[in-house]
């Protein structure tokens, strides 16, 4: 509006979500579209926020606006998913990704598991993690992976990274893994049990570490997640091990599943899966998803849909 100037004056105005009506870190949408002069606003969709929820849309009206509600609602709806559960539940829209083999393998028996997929897929992923607020893996894959938990789109270090999270319940992880490196804010949830000495070095080198409730003897993912929507997190990516994913699963806190699923068999009894916990003891017990989309990446497929939690 600022741009246009003049120009909008009379105009019409398509937004996504309702314009605010309060003042946060900046003022009032409704204050600047009004004193635009803009003869219509076509809102896809009420904004759930309280603060909102219909108050802008009432302003927009009170001051001689015309308003159309609901054109392209779903495709809204979709595109801001995260920002709806947060406003609703205060908890991060949670994303499951994996890539297994055809035979559903993550790794071969020794754990080695680079690569699994291919150059495509690992290029998808590293784009989606400048998409997300925070991406979570467990003590596990730290330990056999060592990765670096950052967005490097195009082989270039992103300028938005997001949160490293690392699940570490017992204090597993060495104090020089690369996902502790500088630059980049990590969070570590363990419990009482880990060393407190621990807990002190990864503190002293500027990682936050904080000790949450145990469910289990391992950290609660629950209390984890509202500590992560305290701080403005609205989309987490976790990316595993098994023993996380299984246990996201076991507790139905899944929203959406991103599954690259790479041509090659691995075998192996004892090659880890993608996703361990109790699961599912019948197939009638067993997760479908719903609004599911293939599409090619490279030589891989991903398979992405929506958990039908019963």
């Amino acid at each position: 509006l600022a741009q246009a100037k003049g120009l909008a004056q009379g105009a019409d105005l398509f937004v996504t979500l309702e314009p605010c009506s309060h003042y946060g870190r900046t003022p009032p949408c409704t204050e600047a579209i009004i004193k635009a002069g803009i003869r219509r606003v076509h809102v896809s969709m009420v904004d759930p926020d309280p603060q909102v929820n219909g108050l802008g849309i009432k302003a927009l009206h009170e001051a001689g606006l015309e308003v159309v509600v609901g054109e392209g609602e779903e495709e809204a709806r979709r595109l801001l998913e995260p920002y709806i559960k947060h406003r609703r539940t205060g908890l991060p829209f949670v994303i499951a990704k994996f890539a297994c083999s055809l035979d559903g393998r993550i790794a071969a028996a020794s754990g080695d598991s680079r690569w699994v997929s291919g150059p495509s897929a690992r290029e998808w992923a590293h784009r989606l993690r400048t998409k997300v607020d925070a991406i979570m893996v467990g003590s596990q894959t730290v330990l056999v992976d060592d990765p670096l938990l950052t967005a490097r789109p195009w082989g270039r270090h992103a300028s938005r990274q997001p949160l490293r999270v690392v699940v570490d319940s017992q204090g597993r992880s060495p104090s020089t893994a690369k996902v502790f490196s500088p630059g980049v804010p990590t969070l570590v949830a363990t419990t009482d049990a880990s060393p407190s000495r621990w807990r002190t070095a990864l503190a002293s080198q500027g990682v936050e570490v904080q000790v949450l409730p145990q469910e289990g003897g391992k950290v609660d993912l629950r209390s984890l997640l509202e500590l992560l929507g305290r701080r403005g997190v609205l989309t987490l990516l976790v990316e595993g091990g098994g023993v996380l994913l299984g246990a996201f699963f076991d507790r139905r806190l899944v929203d959406k599943v991103y599954a690259i699923i790479a041509p090659m068999i691995i075998g192996a009894k004892g090659a880890p899966t993608p996703v361990a916990g109790r699961g599912a003891m019948r197939m009638a017990d067993a997760i479908p998803l719903v609004k599911v989309v293939v599409r090619r990446l490279g030589q891989d497929l991903l398979v992405s849909g929506y958990p039908a939690w019963s």
